[in-house]
């Protein structure tokens, strides 16, 4: 329930603060002093979007501050999704800045307006002479009937089922869609991938292959210089080795003077070894090159294969075309498995149905139950607030195997207020005074059966009065017992029913006018409800009855 409210520089309020109880809270004040103003106010807090208009100091932010108790209403489960922390005393916070940026928090954490409604929704609930939208929808009218035959808990593991179902549904178009892309293209991937098996294609067998095609195709010109190098070093009569060799002779005899020339001697020898090895391994290098005009043939037909299966894949790598050939191979072996999965699902699916069916027809067969029942209590509620030739006809059509979340039933509400006249769909026959009332009466209703959040009432009781009036008041007071009901109303027979009542007035300064609120006394209330009854001066008999209305309560 809602605790407390602050609302800060919005429209005509400066500053107004109200602590509504758990029961039944009036809210009265004179025409234009801002009662409806603070629904608006409210409604910031349940997501609406707002604009600086809604200043009253348009160089200063606007604040609208709710505490909700909520820990009767099992919303551990939202919290712990939108990773907010979870407060059995929620405070639910929205600013205006003067540059119009709207800003939203939960337990000072910040949030979308998405978010915001969604929990405002579980929150309160609030009914004015304009909400007729919602009665006209069929959920609606389906929570309605559900909540009457005391079956919203079934209901709610049949969509869990539902949801399953359908996700299951999707997965399985998904699969036959993929299954059937596949076979259309079968045999072209089939034979893509038998290619690139048959090409038996190597990491690196690239790259060794085009440098031996390298060697060959200049193995002439590379046995000559290595030929030419060889003799350099050892071959020819003035080869370096044979230099080195008589400078290491020369060097040997003087190792015995001095370290230096051991050291020396030493370097000398280690270059003879080593050019002596570099000798040896041109030799061998060029015993390996060959002309063989055969394997360049070989190697570059090969290397040809190749370059044709990146230039047909847009690759330009062997190590990409394996990947490839190791992708499509799992493609076809997906195949299998995907048929497995097909067939189980199916089976699944199946199961659910079966499930499904089994369930909606037990949902169906209690709301066929309640249907005359919720219509007889609907009339004689409707009798009680003024149409008492209301008629209440709740259609039940049930489509087999066509499930929705709420089973294979359609709920249709038709209705009538006037003798003789057949009921028909409420966009048809109801004037708004009547939609209201009718939502009302439903809402007394839905009080008894479910955990609603906070109820407002804007001026529900327009068009009405005298004895219709206290039994309106009466129906508050029994919705009062369970739920929270904030309650702005012109009726003393209403306004003598409160627990709290609250006085909404002008307070003209020299430069401007404000909307206050304050909380009425005993006696305050007697004076207003009086003054409801009788004009700004009432009169002792005005007085009495405001007494007695209040005696009643």
């Amino acid at each position: 329930m809602l605790t407390n409210l602050i609302i800060k520089n919005y429209a005509l309020i400066q500053h107004l603060e109200m602590r509504p109880v758990d029961g039944l809270n009036i809210i009265t004040g004179e025409t234009g002093a801002g009662k409806s103003i603070m629904l608006g106010a409210v409604g910031l807090l349940l997501g609406n979007r707002a604009d600086t208009r809604v200043l009253f100091n348009e160089e200063a932010k606007c604040i609208i501050e709710g505490s909700f108790s909520i820990e009767d209403y099992n919303l551990q489960g939202f919290f712990k999704v939108q990773e907010l922390d979870y407060e059995p005393e929620t405070i639910i916070r929205r600013e205006i800045s003067p540059s119009g940026k709207s800003r939203a928090f939960i337990n000072d954490t910040p949030v979308t307006l998405d978010v915001l409604r969604t929990l405002g929704d579980q929150l309160m609930d609030v009914h004015s002479q304009h909400e007729t939208l919602l009665l006209a929808k069929s959920g609606f009218q389906m929570d309605l009937v559900d909540a009457f035959a005391g079956i919203l808990d079934e209901r709610a593991d049949f969509r869990k089922i539902y949801r399953e179902y359908k996700k299951h549904q999707e997965e399985l178009k998904r699969l036959l869609e993929i299954r059937t892309k596949k076979e259309q293209e079968a045999d072209y991937r089939h034979f893509i991938l038998q290619e690139l098996i048959d090409a038996n294609l190597q990491s690196g067998e690239q790259e060794e292959l085009e440098q031996q095609l390298t060697v060959l195709e200049n193995a002439e010109e590379i046995k000559s210089n290595l030929t030419a190098a060889n003799n350099i070093l050892q071959e020819d009569e003035y080869s370096a080795l044979q230099a080195i060799r008589q400078a290491q002779q020369f060097l040997n005899s003087l190792r015995k003077f001095s370290s230096d020339y051991e050291s020396i001697y030493e370097r000398i020898r280690s270059a003879f070894i080593e050019i002596d090895d570099l000798a040896s391994e041109l030799v061998r290098l060029n015993d390996l090159v060959e002309f063989d005009p055969e394997k360049t043939e070989i190697i570059q037909q090969r290397l040809g294969s190749i370059y044709q299966l990146q230039q047909k894949h847009h690759v330009n790598s062997i190590d990409e075309l394996i990947r490839i050939r190791e992708e499509l191979d799992a493609e076809a072996f997906e195949s299998g498995t995907m048929e497995e999965r097909i067939v189980s699902l199916e089976r699944l699916l199946e199961e659910q149905k079966i499930a499904l069916s089994a369930r909606a027809e037990s949902l169906s067969k209690k709301r066929a139950d309640v249907l005359e029942p919720l219509s007889h209590e609907m009339q004689e509620l409707l009798k009680k607030v003024g149409i008492p030739d209301a008629r209440i006809r709740i259609d039940l059509k049930t489509a087999a195997e066509e499930f929705t979340e709420f089973g294979n039933d359609e709920i249709n509400l038709l209705f009538s207020a006037n003798l003789g006249v057949a009921p028909q769909q409420l966009s048809k026959v109801a004037s708004g005074g009547e939609f209201s009332r009718l939502m009302f009466c439903i809402k007394h209703i839905l009080a008894d059966k479910v955990a609603l959040p906070t109820i407002i009432f804007d001026e529900i009781d327009t068009g009405i009065s005298g004895e219709i009036a206290l039994r309106m008041g009466e129906m508050m007071k029994f919705m009062s017992k369970n739920h929270q009901v904030i309650a702005i109303s012109h009726l003393p027979q209403i306004a003598a029913r409160a627990e709290r009542h609250y006085f909404v007035y002008k307070d003209r300064g020299e430069n401007s006018t404000i909307s206050k609120i304050r909380m009425l006394s005993e006696e305050e209330r007697t004076i207003e409800i009086a003054k409801m009854i009788g004009g700004d001066s009432p009169s002792d008999t005005a007085l009495q009855n405001a007494r007695e209305l209040m005696t009643h309560n």
